[in-house]
């Protein structure tokens, strides 16, 4: 509530076409006669307190209504030296009639102006202040008045912040008189707001338009000085070269005939050499020409390197950077050998395609697919370019876009040549089983050609539209899962498996390789901390179960992580030696205890109608639990029940499983009416994992056979093998990943089909050592090898 009014005499200070607001403070200029009257007279009749005035505006002559209580707060020099005083307004004062007084001014009777409650309801009110000072805050930051921000947003009565507006300069004098004559203060906040938005709303408008003249102004100006610029620079450069004037696609023409190209590119290069002449400044076929033109010209097309020829060297690199993968290194090392042979007799040309090569290493991660590409283009001196494809969806990605689209560029192959600067580089093609295809096309097709020796040699890129010869190029394709590969696509590589790592591999790789790479990473020295190889063993086989090396590495990033944050807490002292009993205080328990290490009550098969069956996944492979069970004959409906997300075939090995075993139950001497008057329910444990695939044929067998006689499948006996309606075991795949998967768990017999016999070749000798590997060619001899004698059955039962 406003205070009552007061009746006062004060002398009168005339503002002409200008008007104070309460609150504001300003100096006024006392060499005008009727300010300096108005002080002195205020100065005289003040006594002790300070001299007050009547700030009153006048307009044309003619004085307002209604003028501002004013206290001269000091009297001295202005800026320019000019005796001046310091005015601070008060409040409003309603003039009343003129009266006498000490001095040469005009005395005139005031009552001061009552503020009534602010009206309408508070919470518009403060929405109000809200507006303002957004409005205000926003107009102060455009004009950079950073420090005068914090003091309008701590204002806090209404009426003070509409008068705050009187320091506006973009008010006229007739609105600041309208803002002084309105008592209400709401009412004055909302014409303040008003004056306020209309002039920001001017000055957006103002400023865009000024904008928009300028950048039109400007942009032929800036064109003209930057073309005069470009040429005077070219000028300078051909003098300094001795060259003479000429335009800019006569240097092109230089440059392309000065360039080693092949004829044919030479020829496609001088024809869009002549469009450029022929083409204007301003056409935009000339940026795509120029833009093609310097492609085409950083291409490297008659720069190779040197291969190297040592091939014991070469091996030697090899076996040092990766250990294990002979496969690889023995695909790597024949195609030195022939190299070397065909230069030397003059053969690195034939039928116009030179000797390259296209190898897919498919594997599980972590086994060092990516990482080998390296290392093959150090060991045969080439340099090394990776392409990504993971994700890829775009065919023009591959073969590039037409040079009509805007942005156009050449594909991914092309740039790797170009950013490899030789055309025999060797090139990884990484994830290439990650290659998508959708409505812009299909970029696994586009790689047919690529991929192809006998069509490579000629590969046009729809970008450059000129014959690339990539006969040349090693090109190391990566994949894990082979089946997502295009069959046409995957027919054109040499496939290269790398199944994964033995126990012994991992070893070596870890003491090698991971260990000095992490110590480093830890910020420790080689003689700080040692890893015994007993603890790089129950690393690799109890707390990571995997084909790669991967999670390995990363737990030995974290064992080191945790030496060095407890020394540098002064828990250990260093140097330490890790062994194998030390593992589980600094990296807690394992993770994968095996299955033959666990107390023989507490195992899977345990139980009859549970066997141990082997499988290949996209992480290698692994070992799979298949579990057998009878329903009661008086709940139970008859029929098989499948479970664990099992795809069509493994679902017809189940049915396969059940219908030998109910026409063999009596030669087999089992219980096989059960069979008919009871549900037989089969599941594969791990049922979030999709499952699919003939190979667990004599596993699902062999449960049920072990349910039906109550005899336990060994606990160290795992089995791969499809089996067929009269009790054949057929062949299957991935027979050694299945028995790295074998050795990993701790198993030690493996039951695989005879005609799979001859895959044992390809699995690693210490492997072998480690297993009893038995070939079957029927079911009868997988339930003999598997299945609990009877006479111990018997005793587990007793």
């Amino acid at each position: 509530m406003a205070s009552t009014s007061v009746s006062l005499t004060l002398p009168v200070l005339p503002l002409d076409d200008e008007v104070v607001l309460p609150g504001m403070v300003v100096p006024l200029d006392l060499s005008d006669a009727d300010v300096r009257a108005a002080v002195e007279a205020a100065q005289a009749a003040a006594g002790s307190g300070k001299p007050r005035v009547l700030l009153v505006p006048r307009i044309d002559g003619q004085y307002a209504g209604t003028g501002v209580l004013g206290t001269v707060e000091q009297v001295g020099r202005l800026s320019d030296g000019d005796p001046g005083a310091l005015i601070r307004g008060r409040e409003r004062v309603r003039i009343g009639a003129g009266t006498t007084g000490p001095g040469a001014a005009l005395w005139v009777e005031g009552e001061t102006v009552e503020e009534p409650v602010p009206e309408p309801l508070p919470g518009a009110v403060t929405e109000l202040v809200k507006e303002y000072k957004a409005l205000a805050t926003s107009w102060l930051k455009k004009r950079g008045a950073w420090q005068v921000v914090d003091r309008v947003q701590q204002i806090e009565g209404v009426s003070a912040l509409a008068d705050n507006s009187g320091y506006s300069p973009f008010l006229t004098v007739a609105q600041k008189v309208e803002l002084l004559e309105t008592a209400d203060p709401v009412a004055r906040l909302r014409l303040a707001v008003k004056a306020l938005s209309d002039h920001l709303a001017e000055q957006d408008v103002a400023e865009s338009i000024a904008k928009d003249v300028q950048d039109g102004v400007d942009k032929q100006q800036r064109e003209f000085l930057l073309r005069r610029q470009l040429e005077a620079v070219r000028k300078e450069l051909r003098e300094i070269n001795g060259e003479k004037d000429g335009e800019e696609s006569d240097d092109y023409r230089t440059r392309v005939e000065a360039a080693d190209l092949p004829e044919k590119v030479r020829e496609a290069a001088l024809k869009e050499v002549e469009k450029l002449e022929r083409s204007s400044d301003q056409s935009p076929e000339g940026s795509w020409i120029r833009t093609w033109l310097d492609t085409v010209l950083e291409l490297p097309w008659n720069e190779r390197t040197e291969d190297e020829y040592d091939i014991r060297g070469a091996r030697a690199v090899l076996d040092a950077e990766h250990a294990g993968l002979s496969d690889v290194k023995d695909r790597i090392t024949e195609y030195l050998a022939v190299r070397k042979r065909r230069s030397e007799r003059g053969m690195g040309v034939i039928g116009g395609r030179r000797g390259g090569a296209v190898l897919a290493l498919v594997g599980p991660p972590g086994v060092g697919k990516t990482s080998l590409g390296e290392s093959v283009a150090h060991a045969m001196g080439r340099k090394f370019v990776r392409v990504a494809l993971g994700g890829v969806r775009d065919e023009a990605e591959i073969r590039g876009h037409r040079r009509t689209y805007v942005g156009a560029l050449p594909g991914r192959i092309v740039r790797a040549i170009k950013e490899a600067g030789s055309m025999n580089p060797v090139v990884l093609l990484d994830e290439i089983d990650k290659v998508g295809s959708d409505f812009r096309g299909d970029p696994a097709a586009a790689l047919l050609e690529v991929l192809d020796p006998a069509q490579n040699h000629t590969f046009r890129d729809h970008y450059l539209e000129v014959e690339l010869d990539l006969s040349d190029v090693v090109f190391l394709a990566t994949a894990n899962v082979l089946e997502a590969i295009p069959e046409a696509l995957a027919d054109r590589m040499e496939l290269v498996r790398l199944d994964g790592y033995t126990e012994d591999e991992k070893v070596v790789i870890a003491r090698d390789h991971l260990l000095p790479r992490q110590l480093e990473r830890a910020g420790l020295g080689a003689d700080e901390v040692v890893l015994e190889d007993d603890a790089l063993r129950r690393l690799a086989g109890e707390y990571t179960r995997e084909a790669g090396v991967r999670t390995l590495e990363r737990s030995l990033a974290r064992l080191l992580r945790k030496v060095a944050s407890q020394h540098e807490l002064g828990e250990r002292e260093l140097p330490l030696r890790v062994g194998a009993d030390d593992l589980r205080a600094l990296i807690g328990r394992p993770h994968h205890v095996p299955e033959s290490a666990q107390d023989p009550s507490e195992r899977r098969t345990a139980v009859p109608g549970v066997a141990t069956g082997l499988a290949v996944t996209g992480a290698g492979g692994d070992v799979l639990f298949v579990e057998a069970s009878l329903a009661d004959p008086e709940t139970g409906a008859a029929g098989l029940t499948l479970t664990g997300q099992l795809g069509d075939v493994m679902k017809e090995s189940a049915q396969i499983a059940l219908s030998f075993l109910r026409s063999h139950g009596a030669e087999l001497e089992l219980p096989v009416a059960d069979l008919k008057d009871r549900g037989v329910h089969i599941h594969f444990p791990a049922g979030a994992v999709p499952k699919d695939g003939p190979s667990a044929g004599i596993t699902m067998t062999t449960a049920l056979a072990s349910l039906l006689s109550g005899r336990q499948v060994r606990t160290d006996v795992a089995m791969t093998g499809e089996v067929s309606l009269t009790g054949r075991v057929l062949p299957i795949g991935g027979v050694k990943q299945k028995l790295l998967a074998a050795h990993r768990a701790g198993l030690t017999t493996v039951i695989i089909p005879k005609r799979n016999e001859a895959d044992l070749d390809d699995v690693p000798a210490e492997v072998l050592e480690g297993l009893e590997v038995h070939p079957v060619t029927d079911v009868r001899q997988v339930l003999e090898l598997a299945l609990v004698g009877a006479e111990v059955a018997a005793e587990v039962a007793a």
